[in-house]
């Protein structure tokens, strides 16, 4: 047996011994850190978990109910109350428009510690509405529309509290709300032939958004473009193989007047021919482009246009709107 060998035998089983002892030291010193980290994370649950300060100022609707009963009793009836099932506390019952209540509870009743509306303007009022009757909602367009630029407030047709009308929280029913300031409207509702608003078959917001649309008269349109009228004269729509070029361009309006007239069809004129020779005069530059006018004299046929031209609003057979 050489030296060497002698050597080797010796003094390799203590090396293995040191190494062994050195892999186990490792894994103890990893884990004992990680250990102590997680029984420190136990005795201290995340900070997330934690009510946060702004939530915390948020007390309920029910504390609200403990002096505003009779308010509340009338609030849990109005399509409002199904906030109180939202999971943000910023959008619960009363504290959803009236802001968090716990400032408000501690100062006795202190006003100055919560949203009143009727301290603020309509432009502050209407735009905490529009929080949430904003975007992809009917209200969507209502600071574009002609109510808003009119210095027209949400309150001043609604009344989240004491409304008249339950649906829309409506302070006083159709057509009375709208007649309030339209009376021009309310006049021509009167005349002998009108759409039937006032006898309630028909309501102004069935052709109107009140909140305000892309159209003139904040007008509802059909989702293909169409006019609002279609939505009842369906048979009056199309499409036509040969039609009324001012139905298309100008709309219903360009010959009825759409809330009332003293004329049948709610004409704008009374004799159906001066109606037609408004467009349909008789040229004599027909390279001018304008509709040709009558190819008879019409000092001696006193039957209306319609009579021949029956398809007025549009035909699938004759150019001329023959039947």
């Amino acid at each position: 047996m050489t030296p060497n060998f002698q050597v080797t035998r010796v003094f390799l089983p203590w090396v293995l011994c040191l190494l062994i002892f050195g892999i186990v030291g490792t894994a103890r010193g990893e884990v004992r850190p990680q250990a102590a980290a997680t029984s420190t994370q136990s005795a201290n649950p995340p900070a997330a978990n934690a009510p946060s300060s702004a939530t915390s100022k948020y007390v309920g609707a029910e504390t609200c109910k403990t002096c505003h009963e009779e308010i509340y009793n009338g609030w849990e009836k109005t399509p409002h109350w199904k906030t109180t099932q939202n999971k943000e506390p910023s959008h619960q019952g009363c504290e959803g428009c009236h802001g968090p209540g716990a400032d408000h509870v501690a100062g006795g009743g202190d006003k100055t510690k919560i949203y009143v509306f009727e301290n603020h303007s309509r432009q502050q009022t209407s735009a905490r509405c529009l929080t949430c009757h904003g975007e992809g909602r009917e209200q969507s367009h209502f600071a574009e529309s002609a109510h808003a630029s009119s210095d027209v407030g949400c309150l001043d047709c609604h009344s989240p509290h004491h409304a008249k009308e339950s649906q829309h929280l409506l302070v006083q029913s159709q057509p009375q709300l709208c007649y309030g300031c339209h009376v021009s409207a309310k006049a021509d509702f009167a005349k002998p032939f009108h759409h039937r608003v006032n006898e309630g078959l028909i309501q102004c917001n069935d052709c109107h958004n009140p909140h305000g649309t892309g159209l003139i008269r904040q007008v509802r349109a059909l989702p293909s473009g169409d006019f609002v009228c279609y939505k009842c004269h369906v048979d009056k729509q199309g499409p036509f193989v040969y039609e009324h070029v001012p139905v298309k361009t100008e709309g219903c309006s360009s010959c009825h007047t759409p809330h009332g007239s003293t004329n049948p069809r709610l004409l704008k004129v009374s004799l159906v021919n001066m109606l037609c020779l408004q467009c349909h005069t008789f040229n004599s530059n027909l390279t001018a482009g304008g509709p040709i006018g009558p190819a008879h004299n019409q000092s001696a046929k006193y039957q209306a246009c319609t009579m021949c031209h029956n398809q007025i609003h549009g035909s699938n057979f004759s150019s001329v709107f023959f039947k």
